[in-house]
């Protein structure tokens, strides 16, 4: 009876071991593949930018050489998320109570702190650095793992930087817009931004069955908060593929200058009242 038992007791832990084993070498080739995948992503994002540089007070360059891809992009996306994504997105808003999404929110805003901590460095805000380090502490334990963020309370407000801000201040152009397929909005310069993100995100080394659960939580909750943004584009937009362009270049600019985005096209303004060159006594002339 005990050689039996014993037996039994060596073939479950033999089947046990071999399991483990299996999910780790699942786990190590979805590691191999992402990480092939964001290579992949940062030197196509590096070359294209390079490729796509343009000058910036050029109005005949277009910012969207790739418009015809990037529609085709927009609408397959457009065409799941109105059947698929958004009624999923409206059903969970109707079902879960706000403070409750905004907790879930938090803990992935926290969780992927890490990649704002990273770019605040490279772009040599280094102050921000320690208070962003230490709003990441502190959400990360007394706001029990991000679901509370008590930073903001305690004056120490998130910040919004990605490497393709840091790419932004240390002198590389945007490049070509691109609509990322199941993505949305992008710019060749913010493509490496994929990269870092997904290195520095804790749930990357995390198993698959915890990884794709709360990335399909993540997914719906990020699509229920901008569910007034989105409708709001439906109604007002002659073309919303037009107007999302536009309000992401324009959201982008005011991300990269801290806020304080260089007012442009004015002088131009000026100088045609003015005469043409902007030069005399000064006085706008008007007729």
């Amino acid at each position: 009876m005990i050689n039996c038992v014993a037996q039994g007791s060596v073939s479950l832990l033999r089947r046990f071991c071999n399991t483990l084993l299996m999910d780790w070498k699942m786990e190590i080739n979805r590691l191999k593949l992402l990480t092939r995948c964001a290579l992949l992503i940062l030197i196509t994002g590096l070359i294209t930018g390079c490729a796509a540089t343009r000058p910036q007070d050029d109005p005949e360059v277009t910012v969207d050489p790739l418009e015809k891809p990037n529609r085709v992009f927009f609408d397959i996306n457009e065409t799941l998320d109105k059947h698929l994504l958004k009624p999923v997105a409206e059903s969970y808003v109707a079902v879960t109570p706000e403070p409750v999404r905004k907790s879930i929110t938090n803990f992935f805003d926290n969780i992927s702190y890490l990649n704002v901590i990273l770019n605040l460095l490279l772009q040599g805000k280094f102050d921000a650095a320690v208070a962003g380090s230490l709003r990441f502490v502190y959400n990360s334990t007394l706001g029990v793992g991000g679901l509370f963020d008590i930073s903001t309370e305690w004056g120490v407000p998130a910040r919004d930087e990605d490497f393709g801000q840091t790419m932004a201040v240390w002198g590389m152009d945007e490049g070509a817009y691109v609509y990322v397929p199941l993505q949305g909005p992008n710019t060749a310069r913010n493509l490496p931004n994929f990269v870092t993100s997904y290195f520095l995100n804790p749930l990357t080394y995390v198993t698959s069955t915890i990884l794709f659960p709360l990335s399909a939580i993540n997914a719906v909750n990020t699509r229920a908060n901008l569910l007034d943004e989105t409708n709001i584009r439906d109604e007002a937009a002659v073309d919303p593929y037009t107007f999302t362009r536009e309000a992401y270049l324009q959201q982008r600019k005011y991300l990269i200058h801290d806020g304080n985005p260089p007012v442009e096209g004015y002088d131009d303004i000026f100088e045609d009242e003015l005469g043409g060159d902007g030069e005399g006594d000064g006085v706008l002339v008007i007729e």
